[in-house]
């Protein structure tokens, strides 16, 4: 679910407690979070509404219905009102910035992930997959396992190791 940039600071105050989204079907669920890279967002309520209040989309950051309806109609799928709150900082940025990683053990694929990201700092994750013969969805999704690791950033474009996934690597493979 993206988030538009300018809603952030207000998300986090509380100014902002809803988002609407058109879906065939929904890609949140109520009870769960979404792990972002400006922070973690609880996911309160995932509702299917069939009209929005004045109220509601002032809640969603918006100054009327008629703008708020603007941003999501002309898609397709249902209209849904997802209730929603800041729940803190992302975890994986304190975990990535530490050099601990003891009892740290990757599988074979996964080390020849890390070792390519480490080769290949800022290179499309389309060009780094193409590379190793895989399609790019499997791949990103394996990246992001390296990610929930604290191992790996993205960048604007590709990835690269964090502190913590370049200190897994010394450990391999100390120098002298």
């Amino acid at each position: 679910m993206l988030i538009r940039v300018a809603d952030w600071e207000r998300i986090r105050s509380g100014e902002i407690t809803l988002q609407f989204r058109r879906w065939k079907r929904p890609t949140v669920r109520a009870g769960g979070t979404l792990r972002t890279s400006q922070g973690v967002l609880a996911i309160d309520a995932v509702d299917v509404v069939k009209r929005v209040t004045r109220a509601e989309a002032v809640a969603a950051g918006f100054p009327t219905v008629v703008a708020l309806m603007s941003s999501v109609d002309g898609r397709e799928g249902s209209l849904y009102r997802i209730r929603l709150r800041f729940a803190g900082e992302d975890p994986r940025i304190e975990l990535r910035s530490s050099s601990d990683v003891d009892g740290l053990v990757l599988k074979d694929d996964a080390l020849a992930l890390l070792r390519l990201i480490a080769a290949n700092p800022g290179v499309r994750a389309a060009d780094l997959a193409a590379s190793v013969g895989r399609e790019k969805l499997p791949f990103k999704a394996d990246v992001r396992k390296l990610k929930a690791k604290g191992l790996t950033e993205s960048l604007e474009v590709g990835y690269r190791l964090s502190p913590r996934g370049e200190a897994y690597l010394r450990t391999l493979s100390p120098g002298p």
